[in-house]
């Protein structure tokens, strides 16, 4: 099969590269990036060599880029491109609009021109909104938080990508939901590596509010996992959440508890800053749906998965030293006023 993943210089989308070249010897992926200051070019440095994968600096609202890659006998779309930070988006929603909404219906528009086995959108449980009883469930209404402009992007992007399964379009999608991720080469504005590189460096770990904002926590190899058996085995049409939680979820101070017990670090490198606007305190998900029609689980504890988290950022200094160093600084400042110096 020949992948066209776009965003896969960030997080998730280079855990999925790497999990496929991996696990599906016979595939080939070409990754779409536009390089913003989360694609990391570090994150496929050890990929370039494989003749199995290709790469290519574009955006995906560029019609003419998306048009000539989607000739080039493309077999499937993964589509994980996004802005994805809620403090970046409150700050500035523009960027979340063009990219979320309009670059999405641009791959859209260009994959009607194609046969394609499976589109295959990457969501996000923020569309359902806070849930503060319960597990949100595929058929839940779209909620996403109003003050909430990355969650409000993807709800809207999630409904032009289901428009485009009727007729006439009649497109092969399937939109996967999954929770808060975290693992290997995770930017470090995001919650847990801000707090495993900040306890390293010995400097103070900003938690919003109260720290009782609760996550359903998926370890990325999981999300990886989730994400190809859709591809393989999931239904055209379908939404499928993706959560990690199996016995309880965890508040955000629970989660840097166990962070700082892991690396011997004291509680007092806590500190709690003012909480962001509309801060939605709780996410829940339920995947019977995901299980029950692929067979997937998962199969990392939060415990596991945050023991794996931590060695990773302990064993790649040079990795996360480096986006600390650069623009990172800046953007810190003005968010946790001054805690980074």
């Amino acid at each position: 099969m020949n992948l066209l993943v776009t965003g896969g210089l960030g997080f998730i989308g280079s855990n999925f590269i790497r999990h496929i070249l991996g696990y599906r010897q016979s595939w080939k992926i070409t990754n779409l990036d536009k390089m913003t200051y989360s694609g990391n070019s570090d994150n496929h440095a050890d990929l370039l060599k494989d003749s199995r994968y290709a790469f290519v600096n574009g955006d995906i609202c560029n019609k003419k880029i998306v048009n000539d890659l989607l000739t080039k006998s493309i077999d499937a779309i993964v589509h994980f491109a996004a802005e994805t930070h809620v403090d970046r988006s409150i700050c500035g929603p523009e960027e979340f609009s063009i990219t979320n909404v309009t670059g999405t219906l641009t791959l859209l528009e260009c994959s009607k021109n194609v046969r394609l086995h499976r589109f295959v959108h990457i969501s996000t449980d923020e569309v359902y909104g806070a849930k503060k009883y319960g597990k949100s469930v595929e058929t839940d209404r779209l909620n996403a938080t109003l003050g909430n402009p990355y969650a409000l992007t993807k709800e809207a992007a999630d409904k032009l990508v289901q428009s485009y399964f009727l007729h006439p379009n009649h497109l092969p999608i399937t939109i996967v939901r999954p929770s808060n991720n975290y693992g290997p080469y995770q930017y470090p504005e995001k919650f847990i590596p801000l707090a495993i590189t900040n306890a390293l460096e010995n400097k103070p770990i900003p938690i919003y509010g109260d720290g009782k904002q609760m996550r359903d926590w998926l370890f990325v190899e999981d999300n990886c996992e989730a994400i190809l058996a859709v591809l393989e085995r999931g239904k055209a049409g379908e939404v499928y959440n993706i959560g990690g939680t199996v016995f309880r979820d965890y508040t955000n101070k629970e989660i840097v508890e166990i962070i700082l017990d892991t690396l011997k670090k004291p509680k007092s490198l806590m500190v709690y800053v003012t909480d962001r606007p509309h801060h939605d305190v709780r996410y829940s998900l339920n995947y019977e749906k995901l299980m029950r029609d692929t067979g997937w689980g998962p199969r990392t504890s939060l415990s596991g998965g945050l023991e794996k988290t931590i060695k990773w950022y302990v064993d790649n200094h040079a990795w996360w030293e480096r986006i600390k160093s650069g623009q990172f600084k800046e953007y810190y400042l003005k968010q946790y006023g001054g805690g980074n110096k």
